[in-house]
């Protein structure tokens, strides 16, 4: 599956547009890496932590995409967005959603 931001795939012509297609993940983080995650915030510096958290809840959004987008016989999605929310009591859980638009590429 091609997945692209942009609203082409280069070399390619896009034969038909199947739909928007979107995804939604939520992930919490932990007491654990909350308490790490604090401690950056006072020392400074980069939170490795939840740098991994938002990289895994990116990945597991564009995999429902894709996912999604074969389902209805893609062979691409075109268009994609990712936004990041933070959702929950005090901003415990974060969301990730993404969409795009399931092209079949000629």
């Amino acid at each position: 599956m091609i997945m692209t931001t942009t609203p082409t795939v280069e070399g390619r012509s896009i034969r038909t547009y199947l739909g928007i297609v979107s995804s939604q993940t939520i992930i919490g983080a932990n007491f654990f890496k909350d308490i790490l995650g604090g401690l950056r915030d006072v020392f400074g510096g980069r939170s490795g932590t939840y740098e991994r958290v938002l990289e895994e809840a990116k990945d597991y959004a564009l995999a429902e995409l894709s996912q999604k987008a074969a389902a209805i016989g893609a062979d691409a999605v075109v268009g994609i967005d990712l936004d990041y929310e933070t959702i929950g009591a005090n901003g415990s859980m974060l969301m990730v959603s993404t969409s795009g638009t399931a092209v079949k590429l000629s």
